[in-house]
């Protein structure tokens, strides 16, 4: 695919205008359109002619068409529709630090992990790095900012649909994107990156993107457990896995996260919690347990959040840092993949 406007930088939008026979300044001024996810024929200091010649290449854009607010906390879903008609998903979270964006980097998932609704129509497509980032400005435009801060949108967490490190290179030119300070301007240390655990692409990444803070899906202690629910598995082993972890927090400094879905009868019980934690031990990280949500196609079910706690308190009994993550949006379909799946079969219904 041709690259889109949205993702373009300086240096790039700076050949296109010369391409296209444009002055020179006209790079810097498109560039602060683009960045806010402005699209050519909203450009109001850009000449017409110009205008349409850059309307005849690919903006890269995702566009709100449904919003559901959380009547219990601030959460607020979006359903956002891609230049093509695809659609993903977007989930804004407020916290006492500012407001965190969850954002999708694929149109589905091919990884097939067993308690994610994302993947159950399988992968349709990669996001392009300017959906990515048109997936928060469109935010950006429509939420108001917070008092005292000068953005919306203060922190990123990929973990919506798709695997990012299943689309690599998009991924890390969004990265680049997001926190260039002619892009969005976000700190990598704000954006967090979700991998059921492409140990290859691991490796890659502190060479290739900022050092933003990963976030692995374990979701269990051992490769036999792991391979019941997660397909990745089969491809990588938690001997690779691992160490792959420990090599990210060594060479960024940065702790890395493992977040461990908690699935009655499968992996939370008190010698599930021993396992993990041996596991981990001499990894600068964090367990951050998550009270699985039930998704209606599998037939796997969450703990309570008591036995959350519990499982908890014996990690840092046992010297491992964990939490377990607070539930927002569970009203408005919060969990990755919920919201599109019913869209995607109300429009099929309509269709008949």
């Amino acid at each position: 695919m041709e690259k889109e406007l949205a993702s373009m930088d300086t240096e790039e939008l700076a050949a296109l205008v010369n391409e296209l026979g444009e002055p020179k300044f006209r790079a810097k001024q498109i560039l602060s359109w683009t960045r806010r996810g402005i699209r050519p024929a909203e450009m109001s200091n850009i000449p017409a002619s110009l205008r349409a010649k850059l309307e005849t290449i690919p903006f890269g854009g995702a566009t709100i068409i449904e919003t559901r607010r959380s009547r219990k906390d601030d959460t607020v879903k979006f359903l956002y529709e891609l230049d093509d008609g695809n659609i993903v998903e977007g989930v804004l979270m407020s916290y006492s630090y500012g407001k965190t964006l969850c954002i999708s980097s694929q149109v589905g998932c091919r990884m097939g992990c067993a308690f994610c609704a994302s993947t159950l129509n399988g992968k349709v497509r990669d996001l392009t790095a300017g959906e990515m980032l048109s997936e928060v400005t469109a935010v950006e435009k429509l939420i108001p900012t917070d008092e005292g801060r000068k953005r919306t949108v203060t922190n990123i967490v990929m973990m919506g649909c798709g695997e990012p490190l299943d689309n690599y290179d998009n991924t890390v030119r969004f990265l680049k994107r997001a926190t260039a300070e002619d892009g969005l301007g976000i700190s990598p240390r704000n954006i967090s990156l979700s991998t059921c655990g492409l140990v290859p692409r691991i490796l890659s990444l502190p060479d290739d993107a900022p050092h933003v803070t990963l976030c692995i899906s374990l979701h269990a202690p051992n490769d036999e457990m792991r391979r019941r629910t997660m397909p990745i598995a089969n491809a990588y082993s938690l001997s690779e896995l691992i160490p792959a972890a420990k090599h990210y927090a060594d060479v960024t400094g940065r702790r890395v996260i493992f977040e461990y879905a908690l699935i009655e009868g499968e992996n939370s019980s008190d010698d599930n919690a021993r396992e993990l934690a041996k596991l981990l031990r001499g990894i600068n990280c964090h367990v951050n347990l998550i009270p699985l949500n039930s998704v209606k196609e599998r037939s796997l079910n969450g703990v309570s959040r008591g036995r959350a706690a519990e499982f908890a308190a014996l990690l840092e009994r046992l010297h491992i840092s964990a939490t377990v993550r607070r539930e927002l949006g569970t009203d408005i379909d919060g969990a990755c993949g919920q919201l599109r799946n019913k869209h995607i079969a109300s429009r099929e219904e309509e269709g008949k």
